[in-house]
């Protein structure tokens, strides 16, 4: 086993400097040259020949392609500390220039749906064109469905301080939260919110009870600001759509994600039949903890011998062991990332939330963001970002336009590495104790996934239909976001988490709204790909990677057509996906009884 795997990551191969790297002023200065170029272009009058269309996506594509770089570095800049104010000012520097970059993207997109429609097909034939085809014709189908470009472009330009502001607002509330931890010694540490959120499943009950009414203290106090910020973004969001013309809240992040809400509505319609399967889990946990019902903080509390801490070299030699069982290209990638330095997993003061993993594809690498702390949680997080990874890692010597793939289906790729780990894992483990301690690791992320996530979107779906009556007070978000929890959660919960609305990052993302169902589609659907990799065995690796490598370039319904050969628009598909959870389940009653 490797010894010593570094636990900070390596940004200064992409910029040296960090947030005062003059080789990162450099390339913003070069985008923005780049964008006033392919602007003077598209403001020449005359017909737009196959060749000139061409030359002006080519452009477009390697402003794309730094610009989203740029925006991966900032990101990690703010992630690994969120008091660094000059990196905060950079951010404000790429969100400009990609307002400035949307507003020549859309004049681009009105070029293009300004073209011939009988022309079109003929056109696409150019060789600079072909390849991103079905990006092109996507952006200009989307192009008849808003405003003038004139006001879609100052819709963006305003969004940098209003809507983007709001959202980079929220990381200044998140930086002001301090939660404190009293040790077993009794003395008092101040954590930041990325520290204390780990304390929230903690083996040790009365441990988890202490951080959870801490961290709803904390955010209770931080819940005006919240609420603020919450409000504003949504009521940006609203009125824009409405000057578009678009009816549906979901009409956006539908698009973004390339599906239909048929779709949708049969994934969900799928999961609320079958939650009882989660109910009795839920009912049995809680009688192993020894309560009438769960409360919010002991949902993801560990059983058997999940509970063990386990060290970071360890837990990756574990992630790459299972992976090279499935593919010795996935583990090797994973190597390199372990290796090099692509992961930021140290447990330190000062860094965000959450976790993710982040495209820096001009360089053709990936950064893992996390604060590892030993559980098995951390383990599944980080097998989960190695999968985002891969992903990027399989499409990076495609065109630009064909690796903006949606976040459905890469959360696929995220759950399918997952899935490997998690499986594998289960089958070796020779201690019941360790057994039990995994599959029920395995259950919680359908709890998640199927309760949870449908608890965010419920409560989303909600909070807008209200929002476009009026500003919600903290009071009303607390209260919305009790009814949605209890209802996901089909009234199993003791104590829910009021503030969850004000505590996650995800409703605050400007991006990406709806930042929730694209996980469960992804969890889902890799459950089916997984299933396929396990009836054609070792040669499946390579349809696999197919499939990813089209995920920028279909529709999901095309893809699951294309490479599953199945009907994502009709229940049963959904329906196979989810009767897996039933296996699990009823291992667990009967190891547990």
């Amino acid at each position: 086993m490797n010894k010593g795997y570094p636990q900070s990551w390596d940004l200064d191969v992409f910029y040296e400097g960090g947030s005062n790297s003059a080789a990162f002023l450099q390339e913003l200065k070069g985008i923005d040259e780049d964008i006033v170029k392919l602007d003077a272009v598209l403001s020449e009058e005359g017909s737009s020949t196959a060749s000139e269309i061409g030359a002006m996506t080519e452009l477009l594509q390697s402003v794309l392609i730094r610009l989203r770089q740029s925006e991966s570095f900032v990101s990690c800049l703010l992630a690994q500390n969120v008091k660094d104010t000059t990196a905060n000012a950079r951010g404000d520097r790429v969100k400009t220039l990609a307002a400035k970059f949307l507003g020549v993207l859309t004049r681009f997109d009105n070029r293009l749906r300004g073209l011939d429609d009988n022309e079109w097909p003929k056109l696409l034939e150019h060789e600079k064109l072909a390849e991103v085809a079905f990006n092109l014709t996507e952006r200009r189908e989307l192009a008849k469905q808003k405003m003038a470009p004139e006001l879609e472009a100052l819709a963006g330009d305003l969004a940098v301080d209003g809507y983007h502001g709001w959202g980079d607002y929220y990381n200044v509330i998140v930086s002001r939260a301090k939660f404190t931890d009293t040790g077993k010694d009794g003395e008092k540490n101040i954590l930041s919110a990325g520290q204390m959120h780990n304390r929230l499943s903690d083996g040790d009950r009365g441990i988890r009870q202490a951080a959870f009414a801490e961290w709803e203290r904390e955010w209770s106090a931080q819940a005006d600001l919240c609420a603020e910020t919450l409000n504003r973004i949504s009521g940006f969001r609203l009125k824009l759509y409405e000057k578009r013309g678009w009816l549906s809240v979901l009409k956006e992040p539908l698009q973004i994600n390339r599906m239909s809400e048929a779709t949708l509505n049969a994934m969900w319609s799928a999961i609320q039949e079958s939650k009882q399967v989660l109910v009795r889990y839920l009912e049995r946990k809680a009688k192993l903890l020894g309560v009438d019902k769960l409360d919010w903080h002991d949902i993801e509390a560990p059983v058997g011998s999940a509970t063990k801490t386990i060290p970071y070299d360890e837990a990756a030699a574990f992630i790459l062991e299972q992976f090279r069982t499935f593919s010795p290209e996935l583990a090797d990638f994973a190597e390199l990332a372990f290796r090099e330095g692509w992961i930021e997993a140290e447990d330190r003061p000062g860094k965000r939330p959450g976790g993710f993993c982040t495209a820096f594809p001009k360089s053709g690498q990936t950064r893992i963001f996390m604060t590892y702390s030993g559980t098995a949680s951390n383990i599944s997080t980080l097998a989960h970002e190695l999968g985002h990874a891969y992903h990027q890692h399989v499409m990076n010597d495609l065109p630009a336009l064909s690796q903006e793939y949606a976040m459905n289906v890469a959360e696929t790729a995220s759950t399918f590495a997952e899935l490997i780990v998690s499986d594998r894992a289960m089958k070796a483990a020779a201690d019941p104790e360790e057994k039990l301690g995994l599959l029920e690791d395995k259950i919680q992320r359908s709890v998640a996934f199927f309760m949870n996530i449908h608890a965010r979107f419920l409560f989303e779906t909600r909070f807008y239909a209200r929002r476009s009556e009026g500003l919600m007070s903290v009071e009303e978000l607390n209260a919305l976001m009790e009814e949605a929890q209890r209802e996901a959660y089909c009234d199993m919960l003791g104590e829910v988490h009021p503030h969850f609305w004000a505590s996650k990052l995800h409703f605050y993302l400007t991006d990406v709204p709806f930042y929730n169902f694209p996980y469960t589609f992804g969890y889902l659907f890799s459950a089916g790909i997984y299933a396929k990799a396990l009836k054609e065995g070792p040669d499946f690796k390579n349809q696999y990677v197919a499939l990813l490598r089209d995920t920028g370039r279909m529709s999901v319904e095309e893809l699951a057509k294309a490479h599953l050969g199945v009907n994502v628009e009709e229940k049963d598909f959904w329906q196979d996906a989810v009767a897996l959870t039933a296996v699990d389940v009823d291992q667990f009653i009967d190891m547990t009884n």
